[in-house]
């Protein structure tokens, strides 16, 4: 399958901050067939560049002491070509810069922030370092999704602060959905999640795996300690379940006969 078409706006990373790295290792080793190189102590505070068949898909990071409070999440990386500007925008847009854009040595800037509905969401300026190298295929990202409680607020966040060209794939009061991209060319989607999400849950992107067999993948998931959340149950776009990591950290997995969710 071809690289990624990674432009700006399109998600381009994924990576987990977690409470056991070496738990995370064993799981999504274990589920996913990745391989694991630790980075330099020092540059990159022992940051885990997780690759599958060579490839780079995502990244694993050992939450700090000041993080305690906070779950084990995954998150999702738009692509920026200038992450200062991409900060300054979230905040004149109903933002909340987390991290000011830092530089990676020799790999790119980073800058983490909430956008206008609360939910966390990274900006990645490629330098070396462009992204995950693949994508829609088992054992690497497939999709990308925000579930808001404020929806139009959301898709215009996204309008103004990435330059989405959106497309509104429904619109009817039950379900609500948008997407950056449309049709083949679809990347990510936002959906109003205002009347579902309990209020102690926030505005949060989720990530999606592409694996071969979903069921198979949630039997996988509980034999090494993982858990289900939801599903399996099949949807327009393949098979999906919600999954947990031994740690809580939460993500889904899709199998479907093209192995994307991007043929919408």
């Amino acid at each position: 399958m071809p690289a990624p078409d990674i432009k700006p706006g399109s998600p381009c990373w994924i990576d987990l901050m977690t409470s056991d790295t070496t738990k995370a290792r064993e799981f999504y080793g274990g589920l996913f067939g990745w391989q694991f190189e630790a980075g330099d102590q020092e540059l990159y505070g022992g940051y885990i560049t997780a690759r599958k068949n060579g490839k780079t898909v995502a990244g694993i990071m050992q939450k700090q002491e000041d993080q305690a409070g906070l779950p084990d999440m995954w998150s999702t990386y738009l692509c920026t070509e200038d992450a200062a500007a991409t900060a300054a925008s979230a905040s004149s847009n109903g933002g909340e810069v987390y991290m000011e854009p830092m530089d990676v040595p020799a790999q790119g800037v980073m800058a983490y922030f909430a956008d206008s509905s609360g939910a966390s969401v990274g900006a990645w300026q490629p330098g070396a370092m462009g992204g995950f190298e693949i994508a829609a295929e088992p054992g690497a990202p497939a999709w990308h999704e925000l579930h808001t409680k404020d929806y139009d607020n959301a898709v215009r966040f996204y309008e103004n602060v990435f330059a989405w060209q959106t497309s509104v794939m429904s619109d009817a009061p039950e379900f609500r959905y948008t997407t950056s991209g449309a049709g083949e060319t679809a990347q990510a989607g936002i959906m109003d999640a205002s009347g579902y999400l309990p209020d102690a849950v926030p505005s949060h992107w989720q990530v999606y795996f592409a694996v071969e067999d979903t069921d198979a993948a949630v039997e996988r998931t509980v034999a090494m300690g993982g858990s289900v959340l939801d599903g399996p149950a099949d949807s327009d776009f393949g098979r999906v379940a919600q999954l947990a990591d031994p740690m809580g950290g939460m993500f889904k997995v899709i199998s479907s006969p093209s192995g994307s969710m991007q043929d919408q």
